[in-house]
């Protein structure tokens, strides 16, 4: 199966059906809701020290995370979701699409962290918000069990 992240964790029965599912979604909203508020800190600073094209790093992240985590691991596998334009093709592509805008995120904030001539801790903000954004999107989409909604 797909959900597999926390499935080696052992804890008696704290990973077990729904308090996995939620564990998973706190984990994944607080890292989501941190990544943002560091980009908050920065645009606190004012804008002669962050370029305001550098917000887009974080949009696409965001789009990102909404594009890997809107298709269900039955989707992917064919089990729901049969017909339509393309079925599981046309899902497993937007996930790929998904993981594209994720890591092409993190790829530039990384480029404007080491070639750009911020100050240090902007373009660190900006790298650690999308690397918070894309474990969040990882976490939200493996970390949950899905046997429960069928």
């Amino acid at each position: 199966m797909m959900s597999g992240i926390l499935d080696n964790i052992k804890c008696g029965d704290c990973m077990e059906g729904e308090r996995r599912n939620s564990i998973a979604a706190v984990i994944a909203g607080t890292l989501f809701f941190s990544g943002w508020w560091i980009i908050i800190d920065i645009a606190a600073m004012g804008p002669e020290h962050f370029n305001n094209a550098y917000y887009l790093c974080g949009v696409f992240s965001t789009i990102a995370f909404f594009m890997i985590n809107v298709i269900s691991n039955a989707q992917l596998r064919g089990d729901a979701y049969t017909e339509g334009c393309m079925g599981p093709r046309g899902a497993r592509l937007w996930l790929f699409v998904g993981f594209v805008m994720g890591f092409a995120s993190l790829i530039a904030s990384g480029w404007i962290l080491f070639g750009s001539a911020l100050d240090k801790w902007p373009g660190a903000a900006l790298l650690l918000q999308n690397i918070s954004i894309f474990i969040s999107s990882l976490i939200y989409k493996f970390g949950r069990s899905e046997e429960l909604w069928t």
